[in-house]
């Protein structure tokens, strides 16, 4: 499904606006929503929207550079690749398509557990390593045996998910009736009849289901009896032990995500792992809680340089992985912003979302005076606009 023709796209909304009309509602409204009022999912755009940037003339703005590394690996920009569920209902075999775009670009991609297509989908259909991303579930068995096949499968770090110990209420997906895939009510029929490429590229896939669960699963073997394995899984005892076992058992690199405390990222740096992500699971679990970009600099303060911190939530232009990255993240996950690409245009649309989010994230540095992203500090910040600063007039008084 490649853009529409004729479309000037420049910016992550155009590709949403494109999204919301070509993807079914139930998937789309997964994507694009968060939990109970919404109030952390909202928050997590405005908070960065009001941090301002100093302006600087005059400053040599050649040979720019915006590339880097996260936990070791080269990137081409502070960027990675969020694990997301259902990725393959934004677009037939999305997960694999977003993986190829990110591969192509230079940027890691994250499989969620909770995605359409395997862990052995993305492999055999990709060259390059890959990031997969894990719970802690009551099912130890079926853990190790997706550590295995995610080490079978040659994937380069491992990301723990900390903040779904049990489910947030997210009330569109409970009046949509989410499933994958979708159940053939009436509305849904009704609904996906207006989206005619969606359902051409659904028909001529095979992977329409939960690939990592059903079949390796003990007791799942079609979606009936995952709907009950799943309610049923997610760990509410999760521990700072489990943690442990978790990195244990790996033996590679481990990302935790869904640090949203100075307290927890200082307990998250005592377990040994490489990264940790600021994050509030996009606003979709405690409506209520801070927003991502609100609580980075105390985090990043907390831990001290003693293992890398990034940030994801609410970033929908590189105007934003740059006020992340002066805050002191070392690099940001992206989400919606890949899915809405997803939805718009399958693995061409991706591409776009990342071509749009590198060309604001140059321009922005270089009209801030600077050339090399690692040079980006919070002095290209307006004091009083971001988390934690004074004003200059309060800082002379």
């Amino acid at each position: 499904m490649p853009l529409p023709p004729r479309s000037f796209i420049a910016t992550i909304e155009d590709l949403r606006k494109i999204a919301e009309r070509r993807v079914p509602r139930m998937f789309y409204d997964y994507a694009d929503s968060g939990s109970w009022t919404e109030s952390t999912y909202r928050a997590n755009e405005a908070d960065l929207q009001k941090i301002r940037f100093r302006q600087r003339v005059a400053r040599n703005m050649e040979n720019r550079n915006i590339a880097t590394t996260m936990a070791g690996i080269p990137v081409a920009m502070p960027v990675a690749l969020a694990p997301t569920g259902l990725t393959g209902m934004q677009h037939a075999d999305g997960e694999i398509l977003a993986a190829q775009a990110a591969e192509a670009f230079g940027v890691p991609f994250t499989l969620s557990t909770m995605s359409i297509c395997s862990i052995e989908d993305v492999a055999e259909n990709t060259t390059k390593p890959f990031w997969f991303q894990v719970y802690m579930l009551r099912d130890r068995d079926f853990i190790e045996r997706l550590i295995d096949r995610a080490k079978a499968a040659n994937c380069s770090a491992l990301m723990l998910t900390l903040d779904l110990q049990i489910m947030g209420q997210r009330h569109k997906d409970l009046r949509n009736g989410l499933t994958a895939p979708p159940r053939l009510t009436l509305r849904n029929i009704l609904n996906m009849a207006g989206k005619p490429a969606w359902c051409y590229h659904m028909l001529g896939t095979k992977r329409r289901a939960f690939r990592n669960i059903v079949g390796h699963a003990k007791g799942v073997a079609d979606m009936a009896s995952l709907a009950s394995w799943t309610a049923e899984q997610f760990d509410p005892t999760l521990n700072w032990d489990d943690v442990a076992w978790i990195k244990r058992r790996w033996g590679g690199k481990l990302i935790l995500k869904g640090i949203l405390d100075a307290e927890d990222a200082r307990l998250a740096m005592d377990s040994g792992a490489d990264a940790l992500i600021v994050s509030n699971h996009g606003g979709r679990q405690l409506d209520g809680a801070m927003s991502s970009i609100s609580m980075l600099p105390s985090i990043v303060d907390a831990v001290g340089g003693a293992m890398e911190v990034w940030m994801d939530g609410g970033i929908r232009s590189g105007q934003d992985i740059l006020r992340a990255v002066a805050l002191g993240a070392r690099g940001t996950l992206i989400g919606r912003s890949f899915l809405y690409g997803l939805g718009a245009g399958g693995r061409e649309g991706v591409a776009k979302a990342l071509q749009i989010l590198a060309n604001e994230l140059d321009v922005t540095m270089a009209l801030c005076g600077h050339r090399n992203i690692h040079d980006i500090d919070r002095g290209i910040l307006m004091p009083g606009t971001y988390p934690g600063s004074q004003s200059r007039d309060e800082t002379a008084r």
